[in-house]
């Protein structure tokens, strides 16, 4: 293995760059997350793979609900072991007075609080985050709901799929004229945990330029909307409301889906080089000539003849033969991989994208790694999501909590 390839494995860096492995770039920060299901999880996720100390805060009578999620193995669900990789789990019950007052003392010295719950849950809670962040003036609270602290739909539950549906999302999502098809992926979710974590570490750069902390209001609409950008500038320059277009591209063709005598497989031959390497390597060069094809544009307005064209030809062999003809040409393309393939890519799996994570019952857990590569200062893949409680005594006394103190709050059924 070369260096570079070693590097690229580590995450750390090579030669002139500096020495190859350092502390992740959050080691030293304390965050505690009271999330649950995806989108405050996700954040948590991205934070602790940082480096970050995640106190993962769960209700002592069955925690995050994601921990009911199948596949479950031993009890437990391998999708909230994935999903909570690299964070400690403190199970504590808040509606208690005493669970409260131990929150508050992990959020006075804590430098983050994640929370995914509908607005006003925590006030009722008697931790209010206006209350918190007076209390520690350095802390950044990020709330992510389905539609934002204020507002006419504050008070609406939100779901992934509801978000999706009033987002604009599933709009554009499948075949024109079909059924509504949301994302295949919970990407509202998603989304909003990735901007909370961008939101999170910009105000901690604030935080460090000023010294204050903040509120974070992160909303899965806006998160959601937020990634129409071509959609947007098409509506807000035209008029024109976006639609659904199958696999192909709103503003270039070709960019979408072609069937071989096997399948569909993908291709995008938009600038003129490429289309020029596509129609040749296809045996189709009298598209170059005509006018309806003459740029990206126009072939997108006249895709539904020019596609019938395309087709004609490449349903006469298989897609490994148009693949190879394609990326001999230069033109990009790709097969439409189903997860079994992706997850066993010699690719993902050449730079290690898939890591093993320690789990204290099951052992040894396959999962995603991280897309963060950061050469110097690589991000943490060592273990799965905690059991509930897993490391409430450890978080106490650190908290400065007497074992005789914990004591009594397990035994009253305060903390698991």
């Amino acid at each position: 293995m070369t260096d570079l390839a070693a590097d690229r494995r580590s995450g750390g860096s090579v030669g002139s760059l500096g020495p190859l492995l350092s502390e992740p770039p959050l080691r030293g920060v304390r965050v505690i997350e009271v999330g649950n299901y995806m989108a405050g999880p996700f954040c948590g996720m991205q934070l602790a793979d940082l480096g970050a100390d995640v106190v993962k805060v769960e209700n002592p009578k069955g925690g995050d609900l994601s921990r009911l999620l199948d596949p479950i193995v031993d009890g437990e669900s391998g999708n909230f072991a994935r999903l909570n990789r690299g964070k400690r789990g403190l199970a504590v019950d808040l509606k208690r007075e005493e669970g409260a007052a131990l929150f508050r003392r992990l959020a006075a010295s804590a430098d983050v609080i994640v929370e995914n719950l509908r607005p006003g849950t925590m006030r009722d809670l008697g931790l209010d985050p206006a209350d918190l962040l007076a209390s520690n003036d350095r802390l950044v609270y990020c709330a992510v709901t389905g539609w934002g602290q204020d507002g006419p739909y504050a008070d609406r539950p939100a779901l992934d799929i509801i978000v999706q549906g009033m987002s604009g999302l599933m709009s554009v999502t499948g075949e024109d004229g079909g059924p509504p098809v949301k994302v295949g992926v919970a990407i509202s979710d998603l989304a909003a945990g990735l901007y909370g974590t961008i939101a999170i570490l910009a105000a901690l750069a604030a935080r460090d330029r000023d010294a204050r902390g903040q509120l974070v209001d992160i909303s899965m609409l806006e998160s959601s909307v937020a990634l129409a950008v071509w959609e947007a500038g098409q509506f807000f320059t035209t008029g024109e409301v976006p639609r659904a277009s199958g696999s192909a591209h709103k503003l270039v063709a070709p960019y979408q889906a072609i069937r071989g005598s096997d399948g569909h497989f993908i291709v995008g031959a938009t600038t003129p080089p490429n289309w020029t390497a596509f129609c040749r390597a296809l045996g189709l060069e009298q598209l170059e000539r005509d006018e309806r094809f003459a740029d990206a544009t126009r072939r997108r307005r006249n895709v539904t003849a020019l596609t019938p064209l395309i087709e004609e030809v490449t349903v006469t062999r298989p897609i490994s033969h148009w693949l190879d003809a394609l990326r001999a040409a230069g033109v990009p393309c790709g097969e439409i991989a189903d997860y079994a393939a992706t997850f066993t890519d010699p690719h993902l799996t050449g730079r290690g994208f898939f890591p093993e994570l320690s789990h204290s019952t099951l052992g040894t857990v396959r999962g995603l790694g991280s897309p963060l590569r950061l050469r110097r200062t690589p991000v943490r893949l060592e273990r799965a999501g905690p059991l509930l409680g897993e490391h409430s005594r450890e978080i106490l006394r650190e908290a400065g909590y007497a074992d005789a103190e914990i004591a009594r709050l397990v035994a009253e059924g305060t903390v698991a």
